[in-house]
């Protein structure tokens, strides 16, 4: 897009003394009278562009405004690479990739070293989400209302929606936007959107709120839990809720304590202890984990 040029052109200019027409149409594959459009919008835009004909010549940021590159430190560009890289490793068109090599350039004597953070966004589920990135960030772009069949809790339906944002959250991407079906606002989970579709159809922007995301908002509905853990699940509360969410009793067992903030969630958590948890709170929840315990043993009760 012609915006994200005229931003490489410009770290290019405030990055280097002085860079040649043919060699930025090199860069960014476009032909030197698109180049020259380019620079008269920059000049347009208030950016002091100077150009020098023959040889030596160039074009060049005239002296006493070029902004010094110290206001980025080498620790600075390096967070911001690697959040782009993050960002890049759940983009299906490597969008990002080549916005790096557009800031990179000039910029070795002030990035120093190799790269010191890492970051994978993608999941098990990478190849099907990148597509729906793709798709839904083209349709907010656009303003284009999106189709999908959405699975919940509660049942799976067709959803009508105007596309406002992307958002990354707790290991897990959802979009927000107006839902036709709800007349409100309303957060869906990417992994259960399916057969996700761009409509030809138009949508004026509406005032809306920035989206929460607390908790609350995410993951609906709370509830308090309480549990006894064997001392060998030790690791995976301290890795999924900190080590200040249990006291360890004098048998050795953990006394567990959290808002849960979904029953769904919190069984199917619970079950993948196995033996090594007994839910003490809430009784209900008991309840309903001792029926489920008893229904797989008839599923697994050897036939005589």
């Amino acid at each position: 897009m012609k915006i994200d040029r005229l931003i490489g052109i410009l770290a290019l200019l405030l990055q280097k003394d002085k860079i040649t027409a043919p060699e930025l149409a090199r860069r960014f594959e476009v032909s030197r009278r698109t180049i020259n459009r380019d620079i008269e919008d920059l000049c347009r835009a208030g950016i002091p562009v100077s150009t020098m004909q023959g040889s030596g010549g160039g074009i060049s940021i005239m002296d006493g405004y070029k902004i010094d590159r110290t206001l980025l430190t080498s620790k600075d560009m390096q967070m911001i690479l690697a959040g782009l890289r993050s960002l890049d490793s759940v983009s299906g068109n490597q969008y990002y990739s080549r916005l790096m090599e557009k800031l990179k350039p000039g910029s070795s004597d002030y990035i120093s070293g190799g790269d010191s953070i890492l970051m994978d966004l993608s999941s098990w589920y990478k190849e099907a989400l990148s597509s729906k990135i793709e798709m839904i960030q083209a349709a907010i772009d656009a303003k284009k209302r999106m189709s999908f069949q959405y699975y919940a809790p509660g049942g799976e339906c067709e959803r009508c929606i105007e596309p406002y944002y992307l958002i990354f959250r707790w290991s897990s991407w959802y979009v927000w936007g107006f839902c036709s079906l709800r007349k409100d606002f309303r957060l869906f989970k990417l992994n259960r959107i399916d057969q996700l579709k761009v409509l030809d159809e138009y949508f004026s922007a509406r005032e809306a709120a920035f989206p929460s995301i607390s908790n609350e908002q995410v993951f609906p509905g709370g509830m308090e839990i309480k549990a006894l853990f064997a001392p060998e699940m030790k690791w995976r509360l301290v890795e999924e809720f900190g080590p200040h969410c249990f006291e360890e009793q004098a048998d050795g067992r953990l006394l567990f304590h959290a808002d849960y903030t979904q029953r769904e969630n919190a069984l199917s958590w619970l079950m993948t202890f196995g033996s090594s948890v007994e839910l003490l709170e809430p009784k209900e929840l008991r309840r309903e984990l001792l029926e489920i315990a008893e229904a797989m043993i008839e599923v697994y009760k050897e036939q005589k």
